[in-house]
């Protein structure tokens, strides 16, 4: 039997952001499945979480979400795709440089 990896050498899988997909964190929730988001662009957009994922995907404020902007909706609109859930995702992310905009708390 091989021992487990400690937690930090464990291969872990993150999900990069593609050609129309942002970065953003979760500034504040809006009731419903809506919420304010402070994107990577500087931007702030009003988010939204698609019906197929409402009952799978439960977002906080301060959360690492993957966002798709809207295309008819103007620019401060988008769909939040996917949320980054552990601090070892979030890690990467850093470590990579795609959060180098946003001071986060996280």
């Amino acid at each position: 039997m091989s021992k487990p990896l400690p937690e930090e050498q464990q291969a872990i899988r993150v999900r990069i952001p593609q050609k129309n997909e942002l970065l953003g964190i979760v500034q504040q929730r809006l009731g419903g499945s809506r919420m304010r988001v402070l994107c990577l662009d500087g931007k702030e957009r009003i988010c939204r979480i698609p019906g197929r994922l409402r009952r799978a995907l439960w977002v906080r404020e301060g959360d690492v979400v993957l966002l798709e902007p809207w295309e008819l909706g103007g620019e401060g609109k988008a769909d939040v795709v996917y949320k980054y859930k552990s601090r070892a995702e979030v890690d990467f992310l850093k470590k990579k440089g795609y959060l180098k905009n946003l001071e986060t708390e996280f």
